[in-house]
């Protein structure tokens, strides 16, 4: 059965977690967004999310990419192969109102499946 939940067990949480995905990543990315990944021994799918301050200045709108990050690793988690991921954005990201931001996860989630096939 498929659950639709991000819950303890869907995310990063620790900086040891943090750091084996920036060990060896791949990336994957579009002009936004950038998705560092590496396998997961436990084969669920975690999510990181690293929005830096430098990136996105005002803290509105860091929270609304991270509400529109998660919702779409939510939806699309039970399709991605066992991987922890590490999910950052690059300047202007801000500028790009909510359907545009999922647009660019949906190519990028499109990748990293077809990737591991």
């Amino acid at each position: 059965m498929v659950t639709y939940e991000f819950n303890r067990e869907s995310r990063l949480l620790t900086p040891g977690q943090f750091q084996t995905v920036f060990s060896k990543p791949l990336r994957f990315g579009s002009n936004h967004i950038t998705v560092l990944i590496t396998p997961n021994p436990e084969k669920t799918n975690r999510l990181g999310l690293a929005i830096a301050k430098k990136r996105v200045k005002l803290a509105v709108q860091r929270n609304r990419i991270k509400r529109q990050i998660r919702e779409s690793f939510r939806l699309n988690q039970h399709n991605l192969p066992g991987i922890d991921m590490v999910i950052m954005v690059k300047s202007g990201t801000d500028k790009l109102d909510n359907q545009e931001i999922r647009r660019q996860l949906e190519k990028i989630w499109r990748k990293i499946i077809q990737r591991h096939k």
